[in-house]
């Protein structure tokens, strides 16, 4: 009673306060939505990116409305220096065609302006425009995954559409996992993880 009456106080009080004025030249900042990934080594939270990277976010965000994420698990595990300060995990539905939806239009990062920074949070795919239910988090920093101006072979990137805001000594933890050597297939072989790290269930929180 007594916290209800407080809030009740309080309520005319903010009611006659000015908007808070953003300062000459400073941009505001892109919205965001947050989704809690809740593992068997702990929650990952990550700041989806609805703004500049509408179209991977709502396919996202629907993922995990539609809890089809619920049950999946983080498979692979990309040690790129023998300590772990730079990799990769990758987790989702596997290509499970029960479960994933269509695929969905390539958002390049140069187009959002985001780039796979450490905690970026991006989709796995084959070729552009091929991306489904299954991403990666990003663990030191991997900016040759962003779309790049010139050169050979693929070279559109992956589509950044967030960003790990707590919870990344959970996406260490399991990026140092055990591996099986001789699980996985082509350039993936040796980076499977060998008991695979459950994905309990994903969350959009308020």
């Amino acid at each position: 009673m007594i916290r209800f009456l407080l809030l009740a106080l309080a309520a005319p009080l903010a009611a006659q306060e000015a908007p808070p004025v953003m300062p000459a030249g400073e941009a505001p900042v892109p919205r965001t939505e947050t989704v809690a990934l809740e593992t068997a080594q702990g929650t990952i939270r990550i700041a989806v990116e609805v703004e500049r990277a509408p179209v991977t976010a709502a396919n996202f965000l629907r993922y995990v409305r539609e809890k089809r994420l619920d049950g999946a698990s983080f498979y692979r595990a990309l040690r790129l220096t023998p300590d772990g300060t730079y990799g990769l995990i990758q987790g989702g539905l596997k290509n499970d065609p029960k479960r994933v939806l269509p695929p969905i239009a390539h958002e390049s990062t140069a187009k959002t302006g985001l780039s796979h920074v450490d905690g970026a949070i991006s989709m796995a795919r084959a070729a552009p425009g091929s991306a489904q239910g299954d991403f990666f988090i990003i663990i030191g920093g991997l900016p040759a995954l962003d779309a790049q101006a010139s050169g050979e072979g693929d070279i559109a990137g992956y589509a950044v559409f967030g960003r790990v805001i707590e919870g990344m000594e959970v996406a260490k933890a399991i990026l140092a996992a055990p591996v099986d050597p001789d699980a996985g297939e082509g350039a993936m072989k040796g980076q499977m993880i060998a008991a695979p790290v459950r994905i309990i269930r994903a969350t959009r929180l308020p």
